[in-house]
């Protein structure tokens, strides 16, 4: 092994995500909840904006890294994700409404300490500005309470809909040929990765007048073709939560947590951009 890496506890892994801003610039590994599974998820807060951690691999592949070859040509790389898809099942528990009553409003401290995931508490400084846009928002004596808005949440998940229909319009003439309502269910598919069938997906299937029965079947499409083209591997070595800075990071939570997605021999963009599914891999 080369020097550089002698003294590292795991073999060097690739990453491909953003570079703090300035000399000092530092971003944080949070262990927080995954807003559909609930599982213990690992996600990139840097410069103000939250990234989740991917990995990919081809078939064969290895990485050079200087004068060490990395056998495992696997490689992590985070993307962007809206805030709100994490925080909606905090502000949802937090109202705690019933029937008719349309539940409490609450402080942002309050509705962001989740025990035993401190994670959340670095994004105070963004939350109040995204959750401004699905809440109603009561100022009293200079302090802001939110209580979610099921009209204004169900409105914005409408336009993530049909923000995510126009950019896979432009990933290539085959997806630009597909009618509006087969558009809308591929757009559908990516943003139930991060919500809850109930009560979301249910109200916006009704909102866009589809049918669940048919974004069931594409999503088993999508799973039988992903199945086929996959191979067995093992899973990643995870980042753990921590700091993150000029290429270094600290371990400061030793819980496991859900995989990155994984996939091998994408035959597309898209599915680079799928997440790998639960049965079998």
């Amino acid at each position: 092994m080369a020097s550089w890496c002698e003294n590292m506890a795991l073999p060097p892994r690739v990453l491909i995500g953003p570079r703090p801003s300035g000399a000092n610039g530092q971003g944080n590994i949070l262990s927080i909840r995954h807003p559909k599974l609930e599982e213990e998820t690992q996600y990139l807060f840097i410069d103000g904006q939250l990234h989740e951690f991917n990995w990919f691999k081809e078939r064969y592949g290895s990485w050079f890294l200087g004068d060490y070859v990395c056998e495992d040509g696997s490689v992590y790389y985070c993307t962007l994700v809206d805030p709100i898809f994490v925080l909606l099942p905090l502000f949802e528990a937090a109202r705690m409404s019933s029937g008719k009553d349309l539940g409490k409003f609450r402080q942002l401290d309050e509705i962001l300490y989740i025990e035993g995931y401190p994670g959340y508490q670095h994004l105070m400084s963004i939350a109040g500005n995204h959750m401004e846009l699905v809440c109603e928002v009561k100022e009293v004596a200079n302090m802001k309470f939110f209580r979610l808005d099921e009209s204004k949440a169900l409105t914005w998940l409408c336009c993530k809909v049909h923000s995510i229909k126009e950019a896979i319009t432009k990933l290539g003439k085959n997806y630009a040929a597909q009618g509006e309502r087969e558009l809308l269910k591929e757009a559908l598919q990516i943003i139930r990765e991060n919500l809850k069938d109930e009560p979301w997906l249910t109200v916006l299937w009704k909102k866009l007048q589809l049918d669940i029965s048919e974004i069931n079947d594409t999503a088993k499409a999508n799973d039988t073709s992903f199945c086929a083209d996959s191979s067995p591997i093992p899973g990643p070595p995870r980042p753990s939560e921590g700091n993150v800075g000029n290429g270094s990071a600290k371990s400061s939570k030793g819980r496991p947590a859900k995989k990155p997605k994984m996939e091998v021999g994408s035959k597309n963009i898209k599915d680079m951009f799928r997440r790998v599914t639960r049965n079998g891999t």
